[in-house]
This record gives C-alpha cells, structure tokens and sequence, in this order.
C-alpha cells in the first residue's frame, strides 16, 4: 500500500518535494509502525483503565505544547522561507524563545499536579511527559531549517531513531514488570535522542547560537502571537476531549477512546509532512505568483483526496481487525469509536493545507477567530454529551469540530485570498474507492491481513484503469522544465 501511495505523490507533486516525501515516509511509516507495536505492547500490559492513565498523561503533552507554543515555529519557517531573510538570526531567536517557554512549563508543571485529581502515578507522569516536552520542542522550532531546505527527510530519520529508543524501554519494560513510570519514561528518551540528532544535523545548515535581542522578540511576538493562540485552541479541540473523559468518566473509558483515537493519530503526521514541505513554496508565491501558488495547492488537494477515499473506506469495513491488531481483545468498544473519527481524520488532511495557506497569505488573525469559535462548539458539546454518551460523544464531537473547521478555513481562503481548489477527475478517484468498497463487502469474511492487502491493489488498480491521474501530470513534473519550476523560487530564496 505504501508504495502506491508514494507512486502517486510522484505523479502530483514536483521532484525535489516528492523525494522528500519518499524518504520521510519510509521513516514516518517505520515510525509509525514502532509506534503502534509500542501502543500494542502497552495495551496488553495496562489494560483498559491503565492505558486510559497513559492516554491522560499524553493529552498533557499537547496541552504543555499548546501553551507554549506561542507561534513560533510556523512563524519562523515563514519569514526565513522570505527571500535576502537572515536565517541565524531569526532562528537564534526563535530558539531562545522556545527554550525557555519550555523551561517554564516544565517548572509549572510541579504546581499543576497538586490540582489534579488523578492518582500519584498520573501525576508523575505528568512531570516526566513536561521534561519530554523540553527536549521536543527543542527540536520541532528547527524543523522550519530543514523545511526550507527541503530536508525533512532528516527530521524523519532522527524522529525514527527516537521510537526505535521508545519501543525498547517500553518491551523492557513490560518484560520486566517495570511499571507505569517506566513506561511513561520511555517518551522521554524518545524525545532526548530525536534532540540531539536533530541539532546535530541543523548545524548543516546554520550555526545556531543563543540570541537575546528583546526588541527582536517583542515585534516577532507582535506577529506570531496569534498563531500561538491558535496552538491553544487546536489542543481545546484536539485534546480536550481525552482530559474530560479522564474527569467526567473513567480511566477505562479513556482507555477504549484513545485506542481508537491513537490509530488515526498515528496516520495524522501524512498531510502535516506534506503540508511542511510545500509551505515554504507557498509562502514564497502566495502573493508574487498566484498561478504557482495554485497548483502546487491543486496538486496537494489531489494528493490528499486520493488518500483519504481509501482511508476512510478502508477503516469503515477493517475497523475491528485493525483494534483487535493494536490494542488486543480487551477494546472492541473503539472500533466503532474508529469509525466515526475516521471522518475526522479526513477533514485533517485538508484543514492542514487551508491553514497553512491561511498563515502563508498573513491572515492567522481570521484563522485564529475560526477555530476559537471552533475551540467553543467543541468544549460545550462535549460537556453536554459526555456525560450522556462517553466517548461516542467525544468521537463525534471531535469529527464534527475537524469537518466545521475544514470547510470554514477553506472558505476564509477562498473570500480572502481567492482560492479555491480545482481537481481534475476527482469523480474518477470516488469511483475507484466505491470499487474498493464493493471488494470488501465481497470479501468481508476473509482474513483480516489479505482483505487490507487485497482493497490496497484493488483500490489503486482501480485509479490506473480509471485514468484518475492524468500522464500530462507526470510528465510535467518529472521533466527538467517541470523541476525548475518549482525549486528555482527555493534556491534564491
């Protein structure tokens, strides 16, 4: 499956950028794999209310990420992708900012457990997930480096050398009955490892230093600022939910939410890859050339249909085979659970791009206005219908606030900046996903394994036969004219 998927990313996306893709998707799927084996494991050795404790502790992260964030990293790989912009010192700065905000959570971190009515294992797991969080948001402000240089390829990399680390403590650890803490420390390796690679390799590309120019700080918190606000809102959308469960319900109920919730987590870091690396080429064009612009927005919106019309007919019909493969016997309540948030997963891919265009084109201020009234819906609706339903309501919530968030930033893009996307044969694409659907209903009763196996082949089969992607696509992009088109503005830039 996956090397259809990255046959088709060459097909839509130019060269250098498809290369990228290609290298860091063999990391993030690697990456991702390692993930789910460590979820597996976890699962199994927790159980129901012990994987809900570990889920809260990871809602923390986000939450630790969010109000930290302070918009640093989009802000800062959007002004140094300017052209003549001064890359070192731009980054010294944002660096400097992002340590010691990190800093500080970390500190605040020791206040905030005495608050919480969780038991003493959560709490200290809390602290250990706000040590992680230091060392990964070290990393992920350098990101922006190797998102101008198209290098994601070696974020990739470093971020699978990491889970590699991860999933050996977690196997020790449940080998050896080593507990909770140990399990909730694993994170932190993970994040110490991806750091010090990461850093290592950034300084390729620059020699990055310590900056504490104040007044460079207040007029770049002036401008990212909202989208630091932004980050907030996300989490209250993202996350919350997990933390409410945690309050209103059951740590098992948290338990069968998040195993659902982790499998299409796992899958989110596909269109957030993409989006990364074309960001810093529409940054360049948003304005000087609308017509570059377009496509390469065009050409990730097809991307991103022909990804989520298998994804989401995949995961409707092999819902509980894929529940029964990560977390075991004990959580058959998640696949419906699965069911509803693939949805969700969907309206990701796209609110992915139309953000970042959004912040491209300087309008984080209306994008912050959409998703705090997004942020609102989803903390009100979950406060009525968790208490009623669990997390059937946190799951439906959820896909309600991804889809109300798509389709309004998609329009903010399309009233403010006159985008709007046009895909050639997209009917061709929805046909050849009602094909794989019929396979499966077909075959429903066969192995889990070759059922996954079989509407993969029968699915892009099915896009071959149909001509959904046409062979001028191809040809535009794998020629020389095609390539320089789009890494020309990258080179002077």
């Amino acid at each position: 499956m996956e090397k259809g998927i990255f046959f088709l990313i060459f097909m839509v996306i130019a060269r250098k950028i498809a290369y990228n893709v290609l290298v860091s998707s063999v990391s993030k799927v690697l990456s991702t794999a390692l993930a789910l084996a460590a979820i597996g494991f976890i699962t199994r050795y927790l159980g129901k209310g012990g994987f809900g404790d570990y889920a809260t502790v990871l809602a923390f992260l986000s939450f630790f990420s969010a109000i930290s964030d302070l918009g640093l990293y989009q802000f800062s790989t959007r002004e140094i992708s300017r052209p003549g912009a001064d890359v070192e010192v731009i980054m010294g700065n944002a660096f400097s900012l992002r340590v010691i905000s990190s800093l500080i959570i970390f500190f605040f971190s020791f206040v905030l457990v005495f608050f919480l009515p969780y038991s003493a294992g959560v709490k200290y797991g809390i602290i250990v997930i706000a040590a992680s969080f230091v060392f990964s948001s070290g990393y992920q402000i350098l990101n922006g480096v190797f998102q101008k240089n198209l290098a994601m390829d070696k974020i990739a990399i470093s971020e699978l050398l990491g889970k590699v680390v991860q999933l050996g403590i977690v196997i020790l650890a449940v080998k050896m009955h080593l507990g909770f803490s140990w399990i909730i420390s694993s994170l932190l390796f993970n994040m110490l490892v991806s750091f010090c690679l990461v850093y290592f390799l950034s300084r390729k590309y620059l020699k990055l230093s310590f900056r504490f120019n104040f007044a460079y700080w207040k007029c770049f918190l002036t401008e990212s600022y909202p989208i630091g606000v932004m980050a907030i809102v996300v989490f209250i959308y993202f996350k919350v939910d997990t933390i409410l469960l945690s309050i209103i319900k059951s740590n098992a109920e948290v338990g069968i939410y998040n195993v659902a919730y982790k499998v299409l987590e796992n899958i989110s870091f596909f269109p957030s890859m993409i989006v990364g690396l074309i960001f810093p080429i529409i940054s360049a064009h948003i304005f000087s050339d609308k017509a570059r612009f377009a496509d390469i927005s065009n050409k990730t919106v097809k991307v991103f249909i022909l990804l989520t019309v298998p994804l989401i007919v995949g995961i409707l019909f092999l819902s509980s085979g894929l529940v029964r493969l990560i977390g075991g016997s004990g959580f058959p309540e998640s696949a419906l659970v699965l069911r509803i948030l693939v949805f969700a997963m969907a309206a990701i891919f796209f609110s992915n791009l139309f953000n970042a265009i959004l912040i491209a084109g300087n309008l984080q201020k209306k994008l912050m206005y959409v998703l705090s009234g997004a942020a609102i819906f989803n903390v009100l609706a979950n406060l009525a219908l968790i208490p009623l339903f669990s997390y059937v309501a946190a799951a439906s919530v959820s896909t309600a606030t991804e889809v109300l968030v798509a389709v309004a930033t998609g329009y903010l893009a399309y009233r403010q900046l006159h985008y709007f996307p046009v895909v050639e044969r997209v009917g061709r694409i929805f046909l050849a996903g009602g094909v794989m659907a019929a396979f499966l209903f077909v075959f429903r009763s066969s192995n889990f394994y070759l059922l996954g196996f079989g509407s993969a082949v029968v699915y892009f089969l099915a896009i071959w036969a149909l001509q959904a992607v046409e062979t001028s696509e191809i040809t535009s992009i794998i020629s020389k004219r095609g390539v320089k088109e789009y890494e020309q503005p990258i080179s002077e830039s």
